[in-house]
């Protein structure tokens, strides 16, 4: 799927519209920043290889907006078990990481080998989306209590636009000669795949969940440590997506973040 600019933009324009269109009675508004390392997982590698879990991290940065409910408590919006235990977490994110092979078969001196070394990329994504956070502990108790931590769980969606980079040192250099690359990707069920490199734009949804605690920092300001899951719909978001039976997922990542966030109103 090629990138479609509005898309993008129409999925903004409603965030904002959210954001601006009900703020001054349904709920109050913090704006944050968040980063920290990501560990990429995809067809880069092998699976529950430690070397390429490790060997595959990268970094990624991000700008959040809350809507807290219970911060204000006139107009419709009364005291409910939503409002003092419930966040709606908005988000415009970018996460890279440079991506290697690694494991048995990247391994040695065979030609293989050689190509899946040469072989090396780069995962870009762009994120927008939004998350519901859930607060077992009162919302508003912890608004008032400096020094307190508020633990919380996450589920919501995003759409990733992807812009991965190839590249080869093997023979030509070349990302379009397929004979650069992993022989048995060509062929994977018996018959030539010439698909496995993508080199194009694209686009996709995500789910996203997290375990995460703010720390109450001030009156007005938190501190928040999130580690974050998120599985995206498409397995090209690295840059490859060969079909040996060895591929049984699409591509996800884990993001350890740290933030602040500080309180508009």
């Amino acid at each position: 799927m090629m990138f479609d600019l509005r898309q993008f933009t129409i999925i903004m324009l409603f965030m904002m519209g959210i954001s601006t269109g009900f703020a001054q009675n349904w709920f109050s508004n913090e704006i944050g920043v968040v980063f920290g390392p990501v560990v990429f997982q995809s067809d880069f590698g092998e699976r529950r290889d430690l070397e390429s879990t490790m060997g595959n991290t990268g970094f990624g940065i991000g700008f959040v907006h809350y809507m807290n409910f219970d911060y204000r408590t006139r107009g419709p919006m009364r005291y409910s078990y939503f409002n003092d235990h419930f966040r709606i977490r908005s988000e415009i994110s970018w996460n890279w990481t440079n991506l290697k092979h690694f494991g048995q078969w990247a391994e040695g001196t065979s030609e293989n080998a050689k190509k899946l070394k040469a072989h090396t990329g780069r995962a870009n994504n762009l994120d927008v989306g939004m998350q519901l956070e859930y607060f077992p502990f009162s919302v508003k108790e912890f608004s008032y209590d400096i020094g307190a931590f508020a633990p919380y769980v996450s589920l919501g969606v995003h759409y990733t636009l992807f812009s991965p980079e190839v590249f080869t040192s093997y023979g030509d250099n070349d990302v379009n000669n397929l004979y650069n690359f992993f022989d048995p990707w060509r062929y994977p069920n018996g018959k030539e795949d010439t698909d496995f490199i993508v080199t194009e734009v694209g686009a996709t949804f995500s789910i996203v969940g997290s375990i995460g605690t703010r720390y109450k920092l001030s009156r007005m300001s938190d501190l928040v440590l999130d580690l974050r899951w998120q599985r995206y719909f498409s397995d090209k978001v690295d840059g490859l997506n060969h079909k040996l039976p060895s591929n049984k997922a699409n591509d996800h990542l884990i993001w350890l973040n740290f933030g602040y966030i500080f309180y508009l109103n």
